[in-house]
């Protein structure tokens, strides 16, 4: 596997997951330039970590080896990629662009298309693992592509990052991060009633918490978000915003591969009802406040 060190890499889109993703690169040798659609937090982001800042994603792609995406939907995504101002302006032939952001499976087969004409490669590499898995490079990153571009890459995605997996064409990425988040979506609900269940029971819910988290039913939900979801405290973590996102393409897709995902569609409508309450901006595992409002 190659080993890009001492290449150049550019990092378009420094929010809660990019910063940090990219700062990682910059201290383990990478040389990094960086572009954000808000200026001011590139420059913030050189003066904490070095490296530089571009104006524009082309002009941060500028003799980069790999560039690395981290943006909102599929539409920013095309909006850095395509165009006299995005990277495929200025990425050159052996190149590989690796698309972080959880996006459609259609668009990462739509990348792979345009980058193989100009003889770029493409990675859809969306991540699992939060802000804290980005903020201390310990990310588990599912990838769909060619062998020989995740060869290029692998070793710079493992200085923020404890698994970096290829697991098919474009596309498998974005497949794999769907299937985790079905995983999550079910987890986080019956954790939330599991809570609700206690509390109505009259059971101390953090002592039943620290017993059955030591048997068959522990997960990383109950043992990070158990004891937050019995506080009320919803002010950090993954947003429900960008929850609903994620299954709703998660949801299309099934549509069109005929998957029947009855408890993703239930789920998904428990956190409209978490927006409409306004937590929008709340961890997921606010699911709980849906059951305590019909009490």
């Amino acid at each position: 596997m190659s080993n890009l060190s001492q290449q150049k890499v550019a990092f378009v889109g420094l929010g809660v997951m990019g910063f940090p993703m990219a700062g990682h690169l910059q201290q383990k040798g990478e040389s990094v330039c960086v572009y954000n659609r808000t200026h001011q937090k590139a420059l913030d982001w050189v003066q904490q970590y070095g490296g530089t800042a571009a104006s524009t994603p082309a002009e941060a792609a500028i003799g980069a080896n790999l560039v690395m995406l981290c943006v909102g939907n599929d539409d920013d995504v095309r909006s850095v990629v395509y165009g006299e101002q995005g990277v495929l302006a200025t990425m050159g032939a052996g190149s590989v662009l690796v698309d972080h952001t959880t996006a459609s499976a259609d668009l990462a087969r739509e990348l792979a298309l345009a980058c193989a004409e100009r003889g770029i490669g493409f990675l859809d590499a969306p991540v699992s693992g939060g802000q804290a898995g980005a903020q201390n490079g310990l990310l588990t990153i599912m990838l769909g592509g060619e062998a020989a571009d995740f060869a290029k890459a692998v070793a710079t995605l493992m200085k923020y990052a404890r698994s970096a997996r290829l697991l098919g064409p474009a596309g498998s990425g974005q497949l794999a991060k769907m299937v985790n988040q079905i995983c999550i979506a079910g987890v986080v609900q019956g954790l939330a009633e599991a809570m609700h269940f206690a509390q109505q029971a009259g059971l101390d819910g953090q002592a039943v918490l620290d017993t059955i988290s030591k048997g068959a039913a522990q997960s990383w939900q109950m043992e990070n978000r158990g004891s937050t979801m019995l506080q009320g405290k919803y002010d950090f973590g993954f947003a429900v915003d960008w929850m609903r996102k994620d299954l709703a393409i998660t949801l299309n897709e099934a549509r069109h591969n005929g998957a029947t995902l009855p408890l993703t569609a239930l789920v998904d409508q428990f956190y409209a009802q978490v927006q409409a309450m306004g937590g929008g901006r709340w961890d997921t595992s606010s699911l709980l406040t849906v059951l305590q409002r019909k009490i």
